[in-house]
């Protein structure tokens, strides 16, 4: 299993970010060692003193395949959920500013926390669904699935034809603006169409 996320897929997180709006999906890859599942509490690394998070809807792939038609594309996930793709924005940053890979600061162990799985048949719209953050039952992010730069399909569709995908692959699809820093104690809580998904503690 491996998990493939999409960087700035919602504009306004991109400009919260000083980052150009991306014209093709931005890929970057979390090994599985960074999933993190249960609700168990999250352990702020001791390498960064920055983690923020991001809040994504995650694609469960369904069958393998590879330079799938968009067209298609729909066929190869049939779960959704939640995932908090945390980011040391600090590694990063540096990173950034001298050209180097991101995987120090996305890839970590335990970088991913993810909900359960629910059939996307549960939901009349995949791109009418409300999902948000509240952190100490306070509200962080907000985000609407409508505002996504690219498709689920697209992104299924433009990642195979680089990467072939697999059954259990994860697909974390971008986050909305209002990321920050985490802080030791703080208590996490999302929800997807007004049903809480992950609630844990960040130590």
């Amino acid at each position: 299993m491996k998990i493939i996320a999409i960087g700035r897929n919602y504009a306004e997180h991109a400009k919260e970010l000083n980052n150009p709006v991306p014209t093709t999906p931005v890929i970057f890859l979390k090994p599985d060692t960074a999933v993190l599942k249960d609700n168990k509490p999250f352990y702020i690394p001791d390498f960064s003193d920055d983690v923020h998070f991001e809040l994504e809807v995650v694609l469960k792939i369904c069958k393998e395949g590879k330079h799938i038609a968009e067209k298609f594309a729909a066929n190869y996930f049939d779960e959704i959920g939640l995932g908090i793709d945390f980011t040391a924005r600090d590694i990063q940053s540096k990173h950034k500013e001298k050209g180097l890979p991101w995987e120090l600061a996305k890839a970590f162990d335990n970088s991913a926390p993810i909900s359960v799985f629910f059939p996307k048949t549960d939901y009349e719209n995949l791109y009418d669904l409300n999902f948000e953050l509240k952190i100490n039952n306070e509200s962080r992010q907000k985000g609407h699935t409508k505002d996504l730069l690219f498709s689920f399909e697209k992104i299924i569709s433009f990642v195979s034809q680089y990467i072939t995908l697999k059954k259990g692959d994860l697909i974390f699809t971008g986050t909305p603006e209002g990321v920050g820093k985490i802080n030791k104690g703080d208590k996490l809580e999302a929800w997807l169409e007004g049903k809480q998904l992950l609630n844990f503690e960040a130590k």
